[in-house]
């Protein structure tokens, strides 16, 4: 299995091309087998795992930062920055959460738990880094139910104006 070989962030780099289709299947088949035990958001997650793939293959992460709208599409990110055995204990006591915990993985940058949080988060993260002269990507992944909330669309009015190197993806 392609997915057994991702043990931390940017494996997925190491992964040859033609066999990207078939990681893609390994984590949708993943997902739907340890979720149906745990419980947890699965359609959010099976519909983000190209994008996920795409964000992880582009990007050098923990340096560069994604945050995840809530948390309900991040489970391929889990998976692909070495978290796979935390899926046993997924959403119970003491085991992995089911959003972004900055305290599993320097690659989460933001703990997520609300909606319409990810571009107003995202750009205090572009501020800082700003401020401190440095360079890394920074995105914000919103999904169509999210971007519903007030906070997403006075955070895309300041992100209008910022004129910032900040990348929004809107996952409809």
């Amino acid at each position: 299995m392609i997915l057994e070989t991702i043990e931390k962030e940017n494996d997925i780099k190491n992964v040859n091309p033609e066999d990207w289709n078939l990681l893609a299947e390994e984590i949708r088949e993943f997902l739907i087998r340890k979720i149906s035990v745990t419980g947890g958001h699965l359609g959010s997650n099976l519909g983000a795992v190209e994008l996920t793939m795409a964000l992880h293959l582009s990007l050098n992460l923990p340096e560069d930062k994604i945050v995840w709208d809530v948390g309900h599409q991040s489970y391929t990110h889990k998976l692909l920055t070495g978290r796979r055995s935390g899926f046993e204990n997924l959403r119970k006591y003491g085991g992995m959460s089911g959003f972004p915990k900055r305290k599993e993985s320097e690659c989460d940058c933001f703990d997520t738990g609300h909606s319409s949080t990810s571009i107003s988060a995202g750009l205090g993260l572009v501020k800082a880094r700003d401020l401190r002269g440095e360079k890394h990507t920074i995105i914000s992944v919103i999904g169509d139910g999210s971007l519903t909330g007030g906070m997403a669309y006075e955070a895309l009015n300041n992100a209008a104006r910022m004129k910032k190197n900040f990348i929004i993806i809107l996952n409809d």
